[in-house]
């Protein structure tokens, strides 16, 4: 496990405050001047017992579980051991990009919005992501991207994303489920009062599972703070590690 910390005391303009000065989050979300909903902020997944745990295996946030067919079932049985050779692979301890769904709810992230335009900026890697609201269609063929190619629109005070493009090589947690090149996600994106916003991810890859399946996370805005620097391969100690584990793992046999 990793620790990580953020800048203090600096505090956030436009912050609805208690009478003590503390962050009012429960106060009324904000709005855009065309009356949208307004996502801007610093957001991350809120971290309790039940959610932390998404990040190792997804399938314990899915209801009845991951409906993988049965040869992605077995690359995800090839990949969850620590001394299986596949476990060295995974994006993350190779600091490559999480991928569109893993970021999701293992980092910070920053919204930033505009009427035509969504950006989110991560703090791992210095990453970015564009959400298009400008109503155009989907490209007529997309070019295979880690976080795919991403166009919104709002359905009420819901802000829905739909990407496709994806390349295919991303996990969705440390576990080892896939998400292939043939998935299509769709995100819904609720911001309930000020400092809460409700997301759900909803993954149709037909290529790896039997039918569409969908995941439903809460997001805590972060104030008084802003994104660091956090570049994987600076100071990268996993690898080595797993390696290690598998070297010792093959010699047990």
């Amino acid at each position: 496990m990793s620790l990580s910390a953020q800048w203090v005391d600096y505090p956030t303009p436009g912050i609805p405050r208690t009478t003590d000065g503390k962050p009012n989050l429960a106060a009324p979300a904000p709005k855009m001047a065309d009356g949208k909903p307004d996502l801007s902020g610093i957001w991350e997944v809120g971290r309790t017992d039940k959610l932390r745990p998404a990040v190792f295996d997804i399938s314990t946030r899915v209801p009845g579980g991951m409906p993988l067919r049965p040869e992605y079932a077995e690359i995800v049985k090839q990949r969850a051991p620590f001394d299986s050779p596949l476990r060295a692979t995974e994006p993350k301890a190779n600091c490559l990009p999480l991928g569109l769904v893993l970021d999701l709810y293992d980092g910070l992230n920053k919204f930033v919005q505009t009427p035509g335009l969504l950006i989110v900026m991560k703090e791992y890697n210095k990453g970015y992501r564009q959400i298009f609201l400008d109503g155009r269609p989907f490209p007529e063929d997309p070019d295979p991207a880690w976080d795919g190619y991403s166009v919104g629109h709002w359905d009420g005070d819901t802000l829905v994303v739909e990407t496709i493009g994806l390349n295919g090589k991303s996990w969705l947690d440390i576990h080892g489920h896939p998400i292939t090149d043939a998935a299509k996600v769709t995100e819904r994106y609720h911001r309930k009062d000020f400092g809460h916003m409700t997301m759900t991810i909803t993954v149709d890859d037909p290529k790896a599972y039997t039918k569409p399946w969908t995941l439903t996370l809460e997001k805590v805005l972060k104030t008084d703070t802003e994104l660091l620097d956090y570049i994987c391969a600076e100071n990268e100690k996993d690898v080595k590690h797993i390696k290690g584990a598998n070297d010792a793992g093959k010699n047990a046999k």
